[in-house]
């Protein structure tokens, strides 16, 4: 997190200094876009949010190139469609100088708030320029959009999409296609399960304040097992001691650490259903159709949980939550209250009701 910490210093001094000094944009008709550029930087489930709109674009303009400025924590998101030509990273100098200077119509920054996404968005010198007036940054675009924390995030997306005269209605199929070779590496690690159906675990976050706590998924993980059902515990490497804490009475297996992000989206395709916080996987399980018990304190729940049945979202609402602005969460003097007061009741009642 510390590169992600020092992206957000380096905004907020060089960001406004950049912004005052630069000329605002002149519009300019444009005919179909040839090349187009997406700004995401952040994390997975900005990135898997963003896919709708990407996969809009190209189906109205199919001969448009389509690249992506990402950061190396949610590029490979953006590997997972067809509709992206080129995937570049946001945290990389040498692809920032290939972003600036590749030759773009269109740019659509994705970013919500950050100024750094918009200045590089200007320094294209393209035609176009789309992005979220969220604050000084609208000088920067030659169509700034509106933002509300009312508005589900893969709809503030699909509004950027407007000056392009795109306005999408029919929801898509799912727009994650996982690599076989991925699905492949997954059932061989599966054959110890024999076919039986599994329920996912996801105990991470980036943050403290995001986290149920491993005593709480252990516990869960046991009542899971004693109803039949193996647990599979997912996440980046800083969980796999959670998860051999989680698995430790034989209830499962701990692929922490274990899987890339692709293999990780195979293991949820297979699954029953998962459990976790306000996350990245979360919508990428949203977008495979798997079905989710997701528990939201700090984040905006009306923003960033699934909207259809197949999921169920807990939240205790008090009075503090939500408290995340913009991708930032303040340190929580009350020890995440909102999370903790969740029971393994509850969610082990939600897990059931979705079971049938």
């Amino acid at each position: 997190m510390l590169k992600v910490r020092l992206l957000k210093q380096l905004d907020r001094y060089l960001g406004n200094v950049a912004v005052f000094f630069m000329r605002k944009p002149t519009p300019v008709a444009l005919q179909s876009p040839r090349n187009m550029l997406f700004i995401r930087p952040g994390g997975i489930g900005d990135a898997v949010l963003l896919l709708r709109a990407i996969r809009a674009v190209k189906d109205k303009y199919p001969l448009c190139s389509i690249t992506v400025l990402a950061e190396k924590r949610n590029a490979s998101i953006f590997s997972f469609t067809g509709s992206i030509s080129r995937i570049l990273l946001y945290d990389r100098i040498p692809d920032l100088f290939a972003a600036i200077h590749g030759n773009f119509d269109v740019v659509i920054d994705t970013e919500q708030w950050h100024r750094l996404s918009a200045v590089i968005a200007r320094l294209t010198g393209a035609t176009l320029l789309v992005g979220f007036g969220t604050n000084n940054r609208k000088k920067l675009f030659t169509h700034p959009i509106p933002y509300s924390h009312d508005t589900h995030e893969s709809k503030s997306f699909l509004a950027l999409l407007a000056p392009l005269d795109i306005f999408p209605q029919e929801p898509f199929e799912s727009l994650i296609e996982i690599p076989p070779q991925a699905v492949a590496a997954i059932e061989k690690k599966l054959a110890v399960l024999a076919g039986k159906p599994y329920i996912i675990l996801f105990p991470g976050a980036s943050i403290p304040e995001r986290r149920w706590g491993t005593e709480k998924f252990r516990e869960l993980a046991q009542r899971i097992h004693d109803w039949g059902f193996p647990v599979v515990v997912v996440g980046g490497r800083g969980d796999e001691l959670s998860g051999n804490d989680i698995v430790a009475n034989g209830v499962g297996l701990n692929f922490a650490g274990k899987t890339s992000l692709a293999e990780t989206a195979a293991l949820l395709a297979h699954s029953r259903l998962l459990v976790t916080g306000d996350s990245g996987l979360l919508h990428i399980a949203a977008e495979l159709k798997v079905p989710t018990v997701s528990l939201f304190g700090p984040g905006i729940e009306k923003k960033w949980a699934p909207r259809d049945d197949r999921h169920i979202v807990l939240n205790k609402h008090l009075s503090c939550s939500p408290c995340t602005r913009f991708g930032s969460t303040p340190r929580c003097r009350i020890g995440a209250r909102c999370l903790g007061l969740i029971t393994v009741e509850e969610v082990e009642r939600a897990v059931r009701r979705i079971l049938g």
